[in-house]
């Protein structure tokens, strides 16, 4: 029997209660916040938590759910397809015909009628993901991402919060801005500068997608003059962290391997914090050709472990 690593039975028992959650409920909607909660994991880092356990999407996994259980209904059942759309949670039939057609390639009452799935798309890949990700074998990704254990103090940061943050050259152009305030009031040699996303890109439509531009400045710096920059206090919190050189395709699979392999294998469990990227090299903040960054994951211990 093989043997599994306590802290995963631990992430894989709490992701088992979302899931057993999801199948008592398939004929409700429920938000991500409410899953979230039946995991006692922060809404922002448990879909990535959920993907890395489960290898699929919360909504991949839930319409995967529903249509399964559809197919079931059609099979064994005498329900109408009627009775068979609310009872899995589907808006109307028509939209269950089309879900279901998409997912198995045939419609809900050909599949009553033959009752096999010859075309079913259940094995196609999930994710394109993996193709930004560069190949890595697990003992080469723990030496290139080394994870240190850090606690970071109660800190003032001046912001800009940029909505639709995937247009080209608008995140780039509001550094390109922060930089230059804070040149103008003699911040910028003693600031941190970072980047921190507010929602999961693979949760959150890219139009909606939130991102802040920060840097750290002295507790007495005021800002309220300053034109759509604004301040809170970040507090005391640890993360943990890797230092990164390389391209968008190395950032991405430092950030897969610190989910999908470190996070759910060790004794932490994500803070209700935002995770930060921290820009090393100041000259090169806009050139996102190349990133010299520490990514920062914010954790806690892992309860029950």
């Amino acid at each position: 029997m093989e043997n599994i690593p306590k802290a995963l039975q631990v992430y894989q028992t709490r992701i088992n209660a979302v899931i057993d959650y999801i199948v008592r409920n398939l004929d409700k909607s429920f938000s991500l916040e409410e899953l979230a909660a039946v995991a006692y994991f922060s809404p922002y880092h448990f879909h990535r938590i959920f993907v890395a356990i489960l290898g699929e999407s919360v909504n991949f996994y839930t319409n995967r759910a529903r249509l399964e259980k559809a197919a079931r209904l059609l099979k064994f059942s005498k329900n109408t397809i009627s009775d068979i759309t609310y009872d899995c949670g589907f808006s109307s039939p028509s939209t269950f015909s089309r879900s279901f057609k998409q997912y198995f390639t045939t419609s809900p009452s050909t599949f009553r009628k033959k009752g096999n799935l010859k075309n079913s798309k259940i094995c196609k890949e999930l994710f394109p993901i993996t193709e930004y990700l560069v190949p890595m074998s697990l003992v080469e990704k723990q030496q290139r991402f080394p994870i240190k254990i850090k606690t970071f103090p109660q800190r003032k940061v001046a912001y800009i919060r940029v909505i639709n943050s995937y247009r080209e050259g608008v995140v780039i152009r509001t550094f390109e801005r922060l930089i230059e305030w804070a040149k103008q009031h003699n911040l910028f040699k003693g600031g941190q500068f970072f980047g921190m996303s507010l929602d999961d890109p693979m949760v959150t439509p890219k139009e909606k997608y939130r991102y802040e531009v920060c840097m750290t400045i002295p507790s007495y710096v005021d800002c309220e003059d300053a034109d759509g920059i604004e301040t809170m206090v970040m507090p005391l919190c640890q993360y943990a962290t890797t230092v990164i050189s390389g391209n968008i395709n190395i950032v991405a699979t430092a950030i897969s391997y610190l989910f999908n392999d470190w996070l759910i294998n060790s004794a932490y469990e994500p803070a209700h914090q935002y995770g930060l990227e921290l820009f090393l090299d100041k000259a090169a903040i806009c050139d996102w050709t190349h990133f010299d960054i520490e990514l920062c994951v914010p954790v806690q211990p892992l309860k029950g472990y």
